[in-house]
Formats: C-alpha cells, structure tokens, sequence
C-alpha cells in the first residue's frame, strides 16, 4: 500500500494529464484564497496546499498572481452570466421577464457571498483588471441586451415604460441585489439579524420586486 508521500507525486501527475481538471481545482481554491484574505493577503502557496499543485504549475497556466486573480474573476462572472442566458426570459412576457431576472439575481447574490467579496475587492482595487479584461466584457453584455429586449418588447405592447434606459435598469438591480449581501454584517450587527434569515430574505426580495415592477409600469 502506498504511503501519502508517496501518493502525492502520483496525484500530481495523474493531474497533469487533465489539464482542465488542474485549472478547475486551481481556480476553486484561489476563489477562496482571495473571497478569505482578498487580493493582497492572499497566498499562492496556500492555494498550492489546497489543490496538491505546485507553485511552478499555477504559473505555468495564469502567468502571476495577477493573471490568476483576472481568471478567478471571469470564472465568477461566466458562471452568473450562463445561469442568466438558462432563465428564457424572451419567452416570458416583459414584466413576468423582468422579475424573473431580479429574483434570479438577489437569490444568486445572496447563495454566493464569495462573488459579492470578489467584486468588493476588485472595486477596492480600482477595477483595472475587470476593465482590462476583454472576456469580462463580453460576458455582461449579453444581460443587458436582455434587458434591451424586454424593455423593447414592454414598449411596443404597453406594459413598460418607453424611457427605460436598460443599462440603467442592470445598474438598479444589481445595485438592490448587492447591498443585501456587501453590507450584511454591518447592517445585521447595528439592527440585528430580522432580514437576513431565510423568511426575511424571500420577504425583503418579493418586496423589491415589486418595488421595481411598480417604477417601470406604463
């Protein structure tokens, strides 16, 4: 029977033969290297501790710490982006669309505090490497088309405003969505913790959906 030290070379180079295994094992630990310690106290060698991986093998596949950080971002960013595309809001009539899509994104918010600290931290860094990252951009463009259509289509059978901007319109969901995870602490430790239990989460979003339906009516 082999011994751990003598399992671990083997776990490696079973690794290095699927390569896309290594990069997923990789960028999962260093989502939650940098969602604990953010972008300056995280640690490559702890991300190296929990994926088995060398040092030289993260580097080999991002380049730097740096292109790490941008690639644990755009995989944070394709996974909320592939979830919206799975909605079929394009069959669904504007304003039933429009709150599929809110609910859909205060419930993944609220399901995923490592996205929120990720975003937190990159505002806090100047987003430079967000508004470098070509991929980034592509992925959020498709939400805000769909938007487009559903304010189109609002317009055109008379449910929805016909001023709606729907870039603005992202910015007011996400920005609802976002404050109920990224000031939860602070929130729940000054009035307590009433919300942010489950009963009070489904109350506080069906609330704000309808808080939004009622501002874009026609």
């Amino acid at each position: 029977m082999l011994t751990d030290q003598e399992k671990a070379p083997a776990k490696r180079a079973g690794w290095k033969r699927d390569p896309v295994k290594v990069q997923k094992d990789i960028l999962q630990a260093a989502t939650r290297e940098f969602a604990d310690n953010g972008y300056n106290g995280g640690r490559i060698e702890r991300i190296v501790q929990l994926t088995e991986t060398s040092k030289r093998m993260i580097y080999y596949y991002f380049g730097d710490k740096e292109g790490l950080w941008r690639a644990v971002l755009e995989e944070a960013y394709t996974s909320i982006r592939a979830q919206e595309t799975e909605l079929d809001l394009a069959d669904l009539p504007p304003l039933e669309a429009l709150r599929k899509l809110f609910v859909f994104t205060f419930d993944h918010h609220r399901r995923n505090a490592d996205f929120i600290r990720l975003v937190m931290i990159e505002n806090i860094r100047g987003g430079h490497v967000l508004a470098a990252s070509t991929k980034i951009r592509d992925l959020n463009r498709p939400v805000v088309a769909m938007l487009e259509d559903i304010c189109r289509r609002g317009a055109e059978d008379g449910t929805l405003r016909p001023d709606l901007c729907p870039l603005q319109l992202h910015w007011e969901l996400s920005a609802l969505s976002f404050f109920n995870m990224s000031n939860r602490a602070t929130f729940a430790g000054i009035f307590g913790a009433g919300l942010h239990d489950e009963a009070g989460q489904i109350r506080l979003r069906d609330s704000l959906a309808e808080q939004v339906l009622r501002a874009v009516r026609a």
